[in-house]
């Protein structure tokens, strides 16, 4: 993903955008730097990247992200009108989805958008790639992580749980390819870890491109301005080595989760992508990985830690 002026960064991929979101881009002291848990030697065989957050570290992250600075960040973005195509979803409250805030390698406070997931640990968060670090950039990552679920309109539920690790794969901090990313929480406000406390959404890998899929995310786009979910609704088709669905939501949608077999009535299905990238042509296109082995493998990482 490569920074453009004002705030939104983007991502490149042929003819596609990225879909995260920078907001106000503010003047910070520089943080300790997650770092590489692997060696030099050790990383070229190791195909998942895992970056590890200090305990001081996340303790300064839940600080920072007051409701306050949650509420800005998305008064500092107007990426246009929602829809025709997304629209705000007014079902279930999706305890599972949420907002992933964090300070990106600008300096500039961002959103994303992810899900809480089934695993050992009950602890795994997935988003998009592109919301942990730049592509092709080892050194350019992201701090000050936080994961707020269901959060709507001001109004964090369950709290915010600390970032402490995020797991990607190593093709995208080498090539800027396969944009997933599998992150691990902290306990949450008594303990709670976090599926203990919203639940999680089963994930599936190598399952075939197609059928119906629900996508959500915190789409910058007006009136809503990342303050409560999007959903798009359409067929998964092979596309580019990956595959698309029709959808139009912007910035913030970032890693956002495209569930298949979605049952409205609970806000459950079963986890299969996530939001990745725009069309910058045909914007009602979004693009999402089609999950295979090294992505299973970066779950695993984080499920595991």
């Amino acid at each position: 993903m490569t920074e453009t002026s004002s705030s939104v960064p983007r991502r490149l991929r042929g003819r596609a955008t990225g879909v995260a979101v920078a907001g106000l881009a503010l003047a910070l002291a520089a943080p300790v730097a997650a770092t590489a848990t692997a060696g030099q030697a050790g990383a070229a065989a190791d195909p998942v990247s895992v970056l590890k957050f200090k305990a001081q570290e996340r303790k300064e992250a839940l600080a920072y992200w007051t409701p306050t600075r949650m509420k800005a960040v998305g008064k500092s973005v107007d990426l246009g009108p929602t829809g025709p195509k997304a629209k705000p979803w007014r079902g279930t409250t999706l305890k599972t989805v949420g907002r992933l805030f964090f300070v990106n390698a600008g300096g500039a406070d961002t959103w994303c958008t992810a899900t809480a997931v089934k695993s050992a640990n009950r602890s795994a968060v997935m988003t998009a790639a592109h919301c942990v670090r730049r592509g092709s950039s080892p050194y350019n990552t992201n701090i000050s992580m936080v994961f707020v679920p269901a959060y709507h309109k001001g109004k964090a539920p369950y709290g915010a749980f600390a970032v402490r690790q995020a797991a990607t794969p190593r093709t995208w901090q080498t090539d800027s390819t396969n944009d997933m990313a599998a992150l691990v929480v902290d306990a949450g406000k008594n303990g709670k870890k976090l599926t203990d406390a919203v639940g999680g959404q089963q994930v599936a890998f190598n399952r075939p491109v197609g059928g119906t899929i629900s996508s959500f995310g915190y789409s910058a786009t007006r009136p809503q301005l990342g303050e409560e979910p999007l959903r798009c609704v359409g067929t998964a088709k092979k596309e580019h080595g990956s595959q698309v669905i029709p959808c139009d939501m912007s910035g913030g949608s970032s890693g956002g989760p495209w569930l298949a077999d979605f049952n409205a009535t609970t806000g459950k299905g079963v986890l299969v992508s996530v939001n990745s990238a725009l069309d910058s042509l045909e914007p009602t296109k979004m693009y999402g990985e089609a999950w295979k082995g090294t992505a299973k493998k970066v779950y695993d990482r984080a499920q595991n830690a």
